[in-house]
């Protein structure tokens, strides 16, 4: 234990001077530090980190509030639909708020039927919240929304579309469709179907929209999608029609759980992967990797999602203009995606 831990041991509870004098900086960068402003240097930010978390201080929150007129709290509305990527980001924001110094409120929805969001974004608002997450940038929602932001308090939306709302973030979809459709056009597919998610969500018409940019750039011909609903039985239903045809060598789908549907109706129908049908999913769920065969999928970190959800409500309430909205997806390649076989449809 260093010599200024054992200091902060024989105190009650170590106070934002102490944090200070460990960082060799003034209670004035060490209050900017706590209440997340950005205007300072990286490795000062970081000295400052480090000098609290050795002296475990933590901000008096109650007294910011006071002090500032400022709740210090944000909400998070999200949807309770069981899919994994949704609930990561809850998380991932939910503890990014946490770590920035704010309460967080959370709200979970059944859906996001217009009538039941503007519920949750008025419970909220009873709460003085600063400002509001919204996880789930479907069709009504964004249209619901809109208004809001006139009434004073920003709306950052997850996986939204810039185009329709001020605020919002994640992973930049059409990008990570491209990578997935990209690789199988690589391994020499030329028949690849895209096994969409539902259309009224931002996401899915994203991944939607880079695949066919793959295939029209690569000269291929986009098939009719095959549009399921997110989950692994719509994948699995889709499935048992894809294995009866004949015109299809690789399949990219919009998400894993999907992915996971169609794996088994390919297994079941008995259609080898990848030999007979390449498989790329979307997300990199933590069962993706020991599905049989493992599969290969376009990796989101809603880690990095969370973070950056938190630093563009900063920006928002300070009315300034925040990082940038995207954060790149990445490939992992695993066994589901072959090379094309001379004669097949995809060779």
């Amino acid at each position: 234990m260093t010599e200024a831990a054992r200091r902060a041991q024989t105190k009650k509870v170590p106070v934002m001077a102490d944090v200070a004098r460990l960082a060799g900086v003034s209670h004035q960068t060490v209050s900017r530090v706590v209440n997340g402003q950005t205007n300072l240097r990286p490795e000062t930010r970081e000295r400052v980190l480090r000098a609290i978390r050795e002296l475990g201080y933590r901000p008096n929150s109650a007294a910011r509030a006071l002090a500032s007129r400022r709740s210090a709290t944000i909400g998070v509305i999200g949807c309770r639909s069981g899919y994994w990527g949704p609930s990561t980001v809850h998380r991932a924001i939910q503890a990014a708020g946490r770590a920035a110094g704010y309460f967080v409120s959370s709200v979970e929805l059944p859906s996001m039927r217009r009538e039941e969001l503007l519920g949750a974004i008025e419970h909220l608002r009873d709460q003085s919240v600063e400002a509001i997450v919204l996880i789930g940038g479907t069709d009504e929602a964004l249209e619901a929304v809109g208004p809001q932001e006139e009434r004073g308090t920003p709306v950052i939306v997850v996986e939204g579309d810039e185009t329709r709302t001020r605020w919002t973030v994640g992973v930049d979809q059409v990008a990570g469709a491209e990578l997935g459709t990209s690789l199988l056009i690589e391994l020499g597919h030329t028949a690849i179907l895209h096994l969409a998610g539902p259309q009224s969500w931002t996401e899915a018409r994203s991944r939607l929209q880079g695949w066919r940019q793959a295939m029209t750039a690569a000269g291929l011909r986009a098939m009719q999608p095959v549009v399921g609903d997110w989950s692994a039985r719509s994948g699995y239903e889709a499935g048992l029609e894809i294995a009866r045809r004949d015109d299809v060598g690789a399949v990219f789908c919009a998400n894993d759980q999907m992915a996971l549907g169609l794996l088994r109706a390919l297994a079941e129908s008995g259609r080898s992967v990848p030999a007979e049908v390449s498989v790329v999913g979307f997300d990199d769920i933590p069962e993706a990797a020991f599905l049989v065969p493992p599969l290969t999928t376009v990796r989101q970190n809603f880690a990095a999602v969370g973070r950056r959800a938190i630093e563009i409500t900063q920006a928002a309430l300070a009315d300034a203009p925040g990082p940038a909205r995207l954060i790149p997806p990445e490939l992992v390649v695993r066994a589901s995606s072959g090379v094309a076989r001379i004669g097949h449809p995809s060779g």
